[in-house]
């Protein structure tokens, strides 16, 4: 079987809805002060191909689940139709902000066109929340830019990576088209003490994690839709662009373990 089709994702969101978790965007999240019992946050960073998160906000939506979709400001991200037809579902619309690595590292620079690009998105949808991109091929951290300035000032309630404790929410990231790619993670990677009982690679691993009840009772899933297709070549061509992709990543994750080790 074929991992990261649209057919599996449908089969991982019935195995979730099946195991009575209840799905919130972030925002709702943030602002639960009691949640239900099992929640998923389930977090969309839309790098590129924003027509494959609609098909996939169309199936949530058949399955009233509610998503948090983030996109960034590039062209091969933004598309304003497709931006108003998800946020019209109900879903969530996030800024999957990388002003910082666009700016060179100009911190300045990078938050004014942070808050610009913030009250652009805010003429489709009022935006309460953000998420960084994790820029692999720049030397910038684009959160670096918060060791200067604070994104509440802005009328944002939370950052996933700074407002979220994942040692009490387990995240899963498909980052790398494997849910277990730290090896090839550059950025997208979270201080967590959670242990899995079972190893969890693929989707069918992650949906017998479900099935089974060895998950935690809340979670956020990061599922990135460009990896995500049913038609051959289009799926076919996505594997082949990410496995030389994660040959980069990788290189570039150990060049940056060796500089950390030699600090």
């Amino acid at each position: 079987m074929r991992d990261f089709t649209i057919d599996i994702y449908k089969r991982l969101l019935k195995a979730s809805v099946d195991a009575e978790y209840e799905f919130l965007t972030l925002e709702k999240f943030l602002g639960e002060r009691t949640l239900p019992p099992k929640t998923i946050v389930m977090r969309h960073d839309v790098d590129r191909k924003p027509n494959n998160a609609l098909v996939t906000a169309h199936m949530e939506n058949r399955l009233g689940i509610g998503a948090s979709y983030y996109f960034r400001i590039v062209d091969k991200s933004y598309d304003e139709a497709v931006i108003k037809e998800i946020a019209a579902m109900g879903h969530e619309i996030g800024y999957h902000y990388e002003d910082l690595a666009l700016a060179g590292g100009d911190v300045q620079k990078a938050f004014n066109t942070f808050r610009k690009n913030l009250e652009n998105f805010r003429k489709i949808y009022p935006v309460k929340t953000v998420c960084m991109h994790g820029s692999p091929l720049s030397k910038w951290d684009n959160r670096k830019m918060w060791e200067k300035y604070d994104y509440k000032t802005c009328g944002i309630i939370g950052e996933p990576y700074y407002d979220l404790d994942f040692n009490r929410i387990l995240y899963l990231t498909d980052t790398g088209r494997k849910w277990n790619g730290t090896a090839m993670n550059v950025r997208d990677r979270v201080e967590s003490g959670f242990v899995l009982k079972s190893r969890v690679k693929t989707t069918p691993d992650l949906i017998a994690c479900i099935e089974n009840g060895e998950l935690p009772d809340h979670m956020m899933l990061n599922v990135h839709p460009e990896r995500w297709e049913n038609d051959f070549l289009a799926w076919s061509g996505q594997l082949l662009f990410q496995n030389i992709k994660n040959i980069f990543k990788k290189m570039i994750v150990l060049k940056n373990e060796r500089i950390q080790n030699r600090r």
